[in-house]
Order: structure tokens, then sequence, then C-alpha cells
């Protein structure tokens, strides 16, 4: 057993766990990465970074993180783009580059792998992306 399917058997809620590893097979379908466990989170591809003020590191492609109230999908370029998307996606709530969703059954799957791909794409366009 790998430590991501460790991590999901330990999560205790059996709908939150069904939809996590739901979620793994996504999101690794779709961005075409294997899912690598950091700390509490999911990630898919790595990325590197580098802001104007020199400031620089390493982050996931696309991730998603269970917790306890709700499943933190990460969308790393931010919602602007997808904001039709958003609309037919079914009850959500979002952050910067976080999506909350409460289960699986609260949203349209077809959309969130639309917004997943092109999350996935656009990253792949504007950084060089590899696996972890």
């Amino acid at each position: 057993m790998n430590e991501v399917t460790v991590f999901l058997a330990d999560i205790t809620d059996q709908v939150q766990q069904d939809d996590s590893r739901h979620l793994v097979s996504l999101l690794a379908d779709v961005s075409g990465y294997r899912p690598n466990l950091q700390g509490s989170i999911i990630g898919f591809g790595q990325y590197h970074y580098k802001y104007e003020s020199g400031r620089e590191g390493d982050s996931m492609v696309i991730a998603f993180s269970p917790r306890k109230q709700n499943i933190a999908i990460y969308i790393m370029p931010g919602f602007s783009n997808f904001q039709s998307q958003l609309k037919k996606l079914g009850k959500h709530k979002v952050g910067k580059s976080c999506l909350y969703i409460n289960k699986l059954a609260d949203i349209d799957l077809e959309v969130l792998k639309e917004i997943a791909s092109l999350s996935v794409k656009d990253m792949q366009n504007k950084y060089s992306c590899s696996e972890t």
C-alpha cells in the first residue's frame, strides 16, 4: 500500500473516504499525474514558481485535501476563467484558489472534470510541469 492509500483508509467518514478515492482517480485521469501525499494534501504533478519579489518554490499542479468540514480542491490558477463552469457546478464555495465542496453528490462531476482539465492545461501552458 502506498502512502495515499494509507491516508485515505484513515478517513473515518465513509462518504468522505469514498469521495476522496473517487477524486484521486478523477484528478489522476484529468491531470495525467500520479497522486502524491504532502501532509494532508493529495497533489498531482509539480511546477516551480518564481515571483518578481524573488520568492520561489515548488507546488502541485492540482490537488485536494479531505478536511473534517469539507473537501478543498486546489485550482491553482484561481477561478477567473471558470465562472461559466462554476454556475453549473452545483453546491460549492470558492476561495482564492480553493473550491470547497461538502460531498461529490452535491456537484456535477462532468463540470468538475472540465474545471480540473482546464486548470491543469493553464498551469502546463504557464509553467514547466512534471511528475513529483
